[in-house]
């Protein structure tokens, strides 16, 4: 069987079930396993990601307002690959190429390949899609034991984080400029890792978000996890944020606890590695009860 990831998740799975030999066609942003950067980029961006969270958001309007898509199919390298299962997504046409695009280029191929989109919202939609790929690839039973281990780690934090005292408010940012709080599957993981996140909208698309807000929610800690960046292009957004207006009174800035953690691995992608960003959570909100994350993964701001 030959197949085609349009999503990096996607493309995760893929290689958890041990079918990275069938894939023959990624996306630009396809680097976990390390293997993935190997394979033949059929979706690439134009977006220059190495813009600024402003710079990016007014680039994404543009597109919008132009009606150009931000992303573009190699039509030749997607023939070459001869994909009997292409893996695409419905969530965001910010975050990938979107489904009626993929739709016309698979129309444009000499056969049809089926078509997966993946969609989830919770922790339990990933299993799911697990579950899904594994059953169409004929891996229903390697599905099934990863989806169980994944449970497992999940569960043994939870039983964890129920011996902590106090839950503390949290306030995930997931874009600096404009600013946004979490959506999707992120309230959740908040919880799972023993907190309370009052600005999230679970199981919903992230939402922008005023600075008076977060002001007034008073957050005990916070989390810089904008889209698809790692912890050092993070990093790089902090000067903006201490120039806004009560950003040092902050409850979260003052008892120094603000974390840059690696969104684009861990909270960006709606794949199993979910449950390694829920395991950083915590460890973030319960120092005392789990071991410290790798400063590839998070590192205190201050």
């Amino acid at each position: 069987m030959n197949l085609c990831s349009f999503l990096p998740s996607g493309t995760e799975i893929i290689f958890g079930l041990g079918l990275g030999d069938h894939l023959h066609g990624v996306t630009y942003e396809c680097d976990y396993p390390p293997e993935a950067a190997s394979k033949p980029v059929v979706i690439k961006t134009r977006l220059d990601t190495a813009l600024s969270s402003r710079e990016i958001d007014d680039a994404v309007i543009r597109s919008f307002e132009t009606g150009e898509s931000l992303y573009e199919i190699d039509q030749e390298v997607l023939q070459a690959a001869a994909p009997d299962l292409i893996l695409t997504q419905e969530l965001c046409d910010v975050c990938a190429i979107s489904y009626a695009d993929v739709q016309k280029a698979m129309a444009a191929l000499p056969m049809t390949p089926e078509l997966l989109s993946l969609r989830p919202h919770l922790l339990e939609d990933v299993y799911n899609d697990i579950r899904t790929v594994g059953r169409l690839t004929g891996r229903e039973d390697q599905a099934a034991t990863w989806v169980t281990g994944l449970r497992q780690r999940m569960d043994a934090v939870v039983k964890v984080t129920r011996l902590a005292e106090h839950r503390p408010t949290v306030f995930c940012m997931e874009w600096t400029e404009p600013m946004m709080a979490s959506g999707h599957w992120v309230p959740q993981l908040v919880e799972l890792a023993g907190g309370e996140d009052r600005l999230g909208s679970k199981a919903k698309p992230s939402i922008r978000i005023e600075w008076d807000q977060v002001r007034k929610a008073e957050p005990d800690v916070l989390i810089l996890m904008p889209c698809g960046y790692d912890v050092p292009k993070t990093l790089a957004e902090v000067p903006m944020l201490e120039r806004l207006d009560g950003w040092a009174e902050l409850p979260a800035v003052r008892r120094r606890r603000v974390y840059a953690v690696n969104g684009h691995m861990y909270y960006s992608r709606s794949g199993p590695r979910l449950v390694d960003g829920t395991e950083i959570l915590a460890a973030l909100l319960h120092p005392d009860l789990f071991p410290v994350p790798s400063e590839t993964d998070a590192r205190s701001v201050y």
